[in-house]
């Protein structure tokens, strides 16, 4: 059974790839994916929040004190010389990609376009074979429109590809007011993958202690419905691969992740679940699965249930609400 997939111009020999995660921080961890029969990978984020801390601490230890010698002012060259941050995460990228034989996908987390973007390069330079652009944002400012919202993902996306050779993905949410028009101006700024969807985390109230706090849900399968929607509305009508990410539990999940048009389906709650193990045993399923309905291969079933390639495309745009409500009955 054939199960290989092209991604960001990667040949993958199956779909398979387990996403951001803890699963992914060290190279150890990494193998260990990759035995199970992962593809590829996607590295745990590097986030703007990181890089800008460091480089602000760097900053007030080198011009700390200058104004006491004339001379001081000679020791250091000018902070844009520096390339500042954590450095332990391009090493693990480096211990990352000595250790395995698949592809690495570098994954940088930030919002705003500004110097922090320049680590895509230096990711790019400590092997990675592609890079994943994470943009987690939400808009809280009353007097930023949507359009600002979204020339800020455009601007962001044009900053790391000046600043790459690599293919890049860009990781988003699905709040747009036309995620059509968005995906189309996202490839026109050069994306070469779009990765659907984000989850954003939301904060929880602890009542007794009366504090906002952090609160982990994983996934479930139920959460595939988005992104496999708008996976199925994009599929063939733009150029760049696409991607699923969030509900990708079960052999069911990654072949309707291909049917709508995916290249590859990303897992990690399950794994954080259920150990890298998983991998393996979902794989089998897959091919399983295949026999039994005559699939030769994965590229075979990519798409063949978009939009554009079923009988009542409505139930894409309208899910079919007056239907969904009637089989409550």
């Amino acid at each position: 059974m054939n199960l290989s997939t092209q991604y960001l111009g990667l040949s993958l020999k199956n779909p398979l790839v387990p996403s951001a995660s803890p699963l992914t921080q060290n190279a150890d961890s990494i193998r260990r994916l990759e035995e199970a029969g992962a593809s590829a990978v996607v590295m745990h984020s590097l986030f703007e929040e990181q890089i800008n801390r460091e480089s602000h601490e760097l900053d007030h230890f080198l011009s700390h004190g200058t104004h006491s010698f004339a001379e001081a002012l000679s020791y250091f060259p000018d902070m844009l010389s520096y390339n500042v941050g954590p450095e332990g995460y391009l090493e693990q990228i480096r211990k990352a990609k000595q250790s395995v034989s698949i592809p690495v996908i570098g994954s940088l987390n930030g919002v705003s376009a500004g110097g922090w973007t320049n680590y895509a390069r230096l990711i790019e330079q400590a092997g990675a074979d592609a890079l994943e652009l994470n943009i987690y944002y939400v808009a809280t400012d009353m007097e930023m429109t949507g359009a600002d919202v979204e020339q800020m993902y455009v601007n962001v996306l044009h900053q790391v590809k000046q600043s790459v050779k690599i293919p890049v993905a860009i990781k988003l949410s699905p709040y747009f007011s036309n995620m059509a028009n968005m995906a189309k101006r996202l490839c026109e700024g050069g994306a070469d993958g779009l990765v659907l969807f984000n989850r954003f985390y939301q904060p929880d109230f602890d009542l007794e202690n009366l504090e906002v706090t952090p609160h982990l849900v994983l996934s479930n399968s139920n959460e595939l419905r988005l992104p496999l929607r708008w996976t199925a509305i994009l599929s063939g009508r733009i150029p760049a691969d696409l991607a699923i990410t969030s509900g990708v539990h079960n052999h069911f999940d990654v072949l309707k992740a291909m049917m709508a048009g995916a290249k590859v389906a990303q897992v990690a709650s399950e794994l954080l679940q259920n150990g890298a193990g998983r991998i393996s045993e979902i794989l089998s399923d897959m091919e399983r699965w295949m026999e039994e309905h005559e699939y030769e291969s994965v590229q075979q079933m990519q798409g063949s249930l978009s939009q554009r390639h079923v009988t009542e495309p409505a139930a894409f745009e309208r899910a079919n609400y007056m239907k969904v409500l009637a089989s409550f009955r």
